[in-house]
């Protein structure tokens, strides 16, 4: 079996899938094949995964290339762990909507990041689906782990030269471990249904042993030391909604238009102590990311000197790739959540949108369990986020960018924090911005430089707003 890694200069990222793969018996034979278009992280980051086999003594090869198209060559899966434009990119798509008053902590699944993110991305994970399609073995399976997701697989789905697909996130995972945690018992004995869309997931269903504990997990997240500092803004959806979702309180913050639409306030739902980044802080994933790279370059000869991974069952780690290469090859039975097109499994959203709900894999393929309609006021949060998404889809496939203005006018909370004509000069200057990654938008980007440069400009504001 063969498995591409494409951005595999990602060392957290990549080493993680190459390992969880490799702590299942039958795949210790496989062959590994890494692309990124930074050749010296790349190098890197093979050189410490060849250690971590050699250590180990196992059979499976890996190999490293720039070439993408060959390193699709053959493959039964490929990943993509890709942000095109890297950290340069992302820092406009937080700094120039926060210069408008629109303040996000992370800028890459909705709201003005997660829009222009999907701009950069879609085009290029077109490519690697052509790639794919042309290359690859018969029947390979796209696995994309890259944000944002929805808007990702969507335009795969819809674009991507008929590629099997399917997005996979661990947000459903970590919300199923903080809603254990907050009733005190162990997470494997509480049985979840999660339903809705990619961040925007909701816990229709909490059990342990049977009995039905969704009405408590509201009390319990309100008395706890740690999530009810934390959490805020979840723990109010919740109280509102009557269901908690599935992403942290700085993703689920910048999704909805209540919590960041004014400056003074955002403060009041986020962690005061500012204790990670997923709390809520003005870029705070950026920032965090920004470390994580900083550590990257300096700490490769420090991680050679760290003993290598071992593999096997108590080592293994939770995100759903390898579980779901384990159901597809060998017929033990997974259930997971996966991103995939609706088709009817949640009869109140649209039947083209990309749902997140539960699924099971076996050698028969990946099955989706059917939901039925979500409670009116969740179904009614996710319409307004696949509004965002069709749009911006459509935006980044045809270059087109009156679709690109209207799905950033449609954000919720880009729309309560600003007027039509500030939201047409911020999309001037994002365009502008991100150029050497919006080949599609050639001509809207030369007339948003003509405009920038008429001196008819509306005025903006210098902000760090929530960072610490």
């Amino acid at each position: 079996m063969k498995v591409c890694v494409i951005g595999a200069g990602s060392v957290g990222f990549t080493r993680g899938i190459v390992h969880d793969i490799l702590c299942v018996p039958e795949f210790q034979n496989t062959e590994f094949s890494l692309t990124d278009i930074n050749e010296r992280n790349l190098d890197m980051v093979c050189q410490l995964i060849k250690r971590d086999i050699g250590s180990a003594g196992l059979p499976a090869k890996i190999a490293a290339t720039a070439d993408r198209r060959s390193a699709v060559e053959g493959a039964h899966y490929v990943y993509s762990v890709v942000r095109v434009g890297g950290l340069q990119a992302f820092a406009t798509d937080i700094e120039i909507p926060l210069k408008y008053g629109v303040d996000q902590c992370v800028g890459d699944t909705l709201c003005a990041g997660g829009v222009m993110y999907a701009q950069r991305n879609i085009p290029v994970i077109l490519d690697f689906c052509k790639d794919i399609s042309e290359m690859a073995a018969p029947g390979c399976l796209f696995i994309n782990h890259a944000n944002p997701m929805a808007m990702n697989m969507w335009a795969v789905n819809k674009h991507g030269h008929g590629v099997r697909n399917v997005g996979l996130c661990d947000g459903v995972e970590l919300g199923h471990a903080i809603i254990a945690d907050a009733l005190g018992l162990p997470k494997k004995e509480v049985d979840i249904v999660c339903a809705g869309i990619n961040h925007q997931a909701w816990y229709l269903s909490v059990k342990h042993h049977g009995r039905e504990m969704t009405g408590e997990v509201l009390a319990a997240l309100e008395k706890h030391p740690k999530y009810s500092k934390t959490e805020r803004v979840r723990i109010d959806m919740l109280r509102r909604y009557g269901y908690f979702s599935t992403e942290s309180n700085g993703h689920l913050s910048e999704y909805v238009p209540w919590y960041r639409k004014r400056p003074n306030e955002i403060i009041n739902w986020i962690d005061k102590d500012f204790t990670s980044w997923t709390h809520g802080e003005t870029g705070g994933y950026l920032r965090w990311c920004g470390e994580q790279r900083d550590q990257f370059e300096k700490g490769l000869t420090a991680w050679t000197k760290l003993p290598p991974l071992g593999f096997g069952p108590q080592t293994r780690g939770g995100e759903y790739g390898s579980y779901l290469m384990e159901g597809l090859e060998t017929g033990r039975v997974f259930r997971g959540s996966f991103n995939l097109p609706n088709q009817g499994v949640i009869s109140n959203l649209p039947d083209d949108a990309i749902i997140e709900a539960p699924g099971y894999v076996d050698a028969h393929g990946m099955n989706m369990a059917r939901v039925g309609n979500l409670p009116l006021g969740c179904a009614a949060v996710c319409h307004t986020s696949i509004n965002v998404q069709r749009l911006a889809v459509e935006a980044a496939v045809h270059g087109d960018d009156t679709l690109l203005r209207q799905a950033m006018m449609m954000d919720p909370l880009v729309g309560a924090v600003c007027d039509p004509p500030e939201i047409w000069q911020m999309v001037d200057e994002m365009l502008v911005a991100g150029e050497q990654w919006l080949p599609q938008y050639k001509k809207a980007i030369s007339d948003a430089k003509r405009r920038l440069a008429s001196g008819r400009i509306t005025p903006t504001v210098k902000s760090k707003g929530t960072r610490p």
